[in-house]
């Protein structure tokens, strides 16, 4: 077989044009809606709603809504469609100035139909998905699966199906030729073992198992390749679940390239959607913020001034994303600017730190002008806290895996100081733990992770705790 044809086929399912068709409709009922609060629907309105079907499954294209959302949470969903919808109109209005603005849509009419749409595309997919559990949960469109191979990852895979009931999916039982004192024992609270791979063919034939996962680790290659053919007699789904998790993984995700499949290990998470989203946040938090902060601001500037000889602000290099340097703002609360090969960290009682300084660092005030920092994008508000360049290149020694909290942008507060590692780095210990956390928040971001990181940071401050 050549290798042009070894690729992954992607189609449309039934379920990917119902979507297709349902937000049609949605937008369409939409402007009907909107139009009938501003006069009654007009014959010129058909073209607008054309326009908008067209341009909305454009840009969701881009923003990947019409991907598979089983086993994904409803609220990233639904976030996806929102947003989805929000450069829908914008595109619209400014097509409209190619065309015939005023035929087209009115400003009063995007602003109704924006509130319709957004209404009407939240409730139709909420409905949708509830009608979907509902009737997966009595038993409509389920399909029992196998387990190839007892072991920790068939155990992890069974768990997370498990705990995703609107997959439709229920465990039939665990296959495996190997005994039971080389594969240990099922869990009861699992499923059980129901016999060897001969028997597992049997039972596909015989259509009890509609889906057969295969969790050999990858080195296993020939003993994959013989359950394959073995399988091959049946028409059970047959999918193969990788073992990357012997690897430090970053935010794995699958992609193609060229048909290929391919995986990644070390990742970014914020590319597309998620990433415009998180970005948003920041510039928006961020100017309010300083909007509301500015005032405390000039009034800390004129304190350092006031209390000490020296510049108001200090500014340190630092790694950003991707390992580039960056200038990172701080009020100055020392009597020195370390910015050299050897940065001494701040001690408890560290003679270097001025009086308005202590107050500064203990309440986290001296951090404030990085919020230039994030509008300008070397920073966000949530993320790993950069260090010293200084400080980078002796734990990167030190400590597996450092240099891969440099994936994302550096934050003004992060998860690893709402979990107390706050502070002087005095151990490799210590910093070890704060890159354990860096990489988990990597590796599990949400934005639902950012708000609670941000509202905890808010006590981790009132606390003071580590901070001199």
């Amino acid at each position: 077989m050549s290798g042009s044809q070894r690729v992954i086929h992607q189609y449309w399912s039934v379920r990917e044009l119902f979507y297709h068709v349902l937000d049609g409709a949605v937008i369409v009922g939409a402007l009907w809606c909107a139009r009938l609060t501003l006069g009654g629907f007009r014959e010129e309105d058909l073209l607008a709603a054309l326009l908008a079907v067209i341009v909305f499954h454009v840009v969701a294209e881009i923003t990947g809504l019409y991907r598979n959302w089983r086993g994904v949470s409803l609220e990233r969903e639904l976030l996806c469609a929102a947003i989805t919808w929000f450069f829908t109109l914008p595109a619209l209005v400014t097509l409209g100035y190619f065309v015939d603005h005023g035929r087209i849509v009115s400003r009063e009419t995007v602003l109704v139909w924006a509130g319709m749409g957004f209404l009407l595309l939240l409730v139709s997919r909420s409905a949708v998905r509830w009608v979907l559990n509902r009737l997966r949960a009595s038993g409509y469109n389920t399909h029992y699966y196998a387990v190839v191979g007892i072991n920790e990852l068939a155990f992890r895979l069974v768990e997370s199906l498990e705990n995703s009931p609107d997959l439709g999916l229920k465990l039939y039982g665990f296959y495996d030729d190997r005994p039971e004192s080389r594969t240990g024992p099922v869990p009861e609270e699992i499923g059980q073992k129901l016999g060897n791979i001969e028997e597992l063919v049997e039972h596909a034939r015989q259509r009890r198992v509609d889906m057969i996962y295969i969790t050999f680790p990858m080195r296993a290659e020939d003993r994959i390749r013989k359950i394959l053919a073995q399988l091959s007699d049946t028409t059970a789904s047959v999918y193969i679940v990788p073992d990357f998790f012997v690897f430090q993984l970053l935010h794995s995700r699958w992609t193609n390239i060229g048909g290929l499949p391919v995986v990644s290990i070390y990742e970014n998470p914020f590319y597309g959607i998620d990433g415009f989203v998180k970005r948003a946040m920041d510039v928006v938090l961020a100017s309010i913020f300083l909007v509301l902060l500015s005032p405390l601001m000039v009034a800390i500037a004129i304190a350092i001034k006031l209390t000490s000889p020296g510049p108001v602000f200090f500014r340190q290099r630092r790694y950003g994303l991707d390992g580039r340097e960056i200038r990172v703002w701080k009020f100055r609360t020392m009597t020195v600017c370390e910015d050299g090969q050897q940065v001494t960290q701040a001690r408890r009682g560290d003679p270097r730190v001025t009086r308005i300084g202590a107050f500064l660092r203990r309440t986290s005030l001296d951090e404030l002008p990085q919020l230039f920092n994030v509008l300008k994008g070397d920073m966000s508000l949530v993320g790993p806290r950069p260090h010293a360049t200084a400080h980078n290149e002796e734990y990167r020694r030190l400590i597996d895996g450092y240099m891969l909290r440099h994936k994302v942008r550096p934050g003004m507060t992060g998860l690893a100081q709402v979990h107390g590692c706050r502070g002087e780095t005095e151990t490799v210990d210590k910093m070890a733990k704060r890159v354990e956390w860096d990489l988990q928040y990597i590796r599990e971001w949400s934005l639902w992770m950012d708000i609670k990181i941000l509202l905890q940071t808010f006590w981790v401050v009132l606390r003071g705790q580590n901070a001199y």
